[in-house]
């Protein structure tokens, strides 16, 4: 007696595992981009130069972690949000929105508090680094506020060696399941 393998469903899978695998090396090839970014940022922090504040995502992309500066002509709003001061602390991160020259807007971290009760802040020159999502964190802080946590590099997730893993799990899952159920399926037809 001969042990037939079903032509469809043996297609169906190997395509599924092939794209899993190719899914996990396209996250080790993530991981290696992740790891040049950080790299990238991190060395951005080092620079000593102003850099003008970015008026699109491109410019913004290349200003991160690097120090700039500008005039908040107005505040449009202060919003208060989960933050952590410079020493570690959970509390409340209080973030302006500004009208700018030329019209545009842009963010301003003014620092941390217990509370969450925005500050009285009425705008002016402010200066400091380039965050994640565009934001500037303050060198000096707000009245009445602590400093933030700067942003760092090294918090940006860089998960990519485990979703690699996952995916090459999942593959040899598939192929296990697969196998245990022709197994069983020959021995069903002895």
């Amino acid at each position: 007696m001969s042990r037939r393998i079903p032509v469809i469903p043996t297609i169906v899978v190997l395509a599924a595992v092939a794209t899993m695998i190719a899914l996990g090396i396209w996250q080790l090839q993530r991981r290696e981009w992740k790891e040049g970014l950080i790299a990238r940022y991190q060395q951005a922090q080092t620079m000593s130069s102003n850099v003008p504040w970015p008026q699109d995502s491109a410019a913004l992309e290349r200003a991160l972690f690097r120090a700039s500066q500008f005039d908040c002509r107005r505040v449009l709003a202060i919003d208060s949000m989960a933050g952590t001061s410079a020493a570690g602390q959970s509390g409340w991160k209080h973030v302006a929105r500004c009208e700018v020259d030329g019209g545009g807007e842009a963010r301003v971290a003014l620092g941390w508090s217990a509370e969450p009760r925005a500050p009285q802040w009425r705008g002016g020159p402010v200066a400091g680094t380039i965050g994640p999502g565009g934001v500037l964190y303050a060198a000096k802080v707000a009245p009445s506020l602590g400093p933030l946590a700067p942003p760092d590099p090294n918090d940006l997730p860089n998960n990519h060696l485990m979703y690699a893993g996952q995916w090459f799990l999942f593959a040899l899952t598939a192929l296990v399941i697969y196998a245990l159920a022709l197994r069983k399926r020959w021995q069903s037809e002895r």
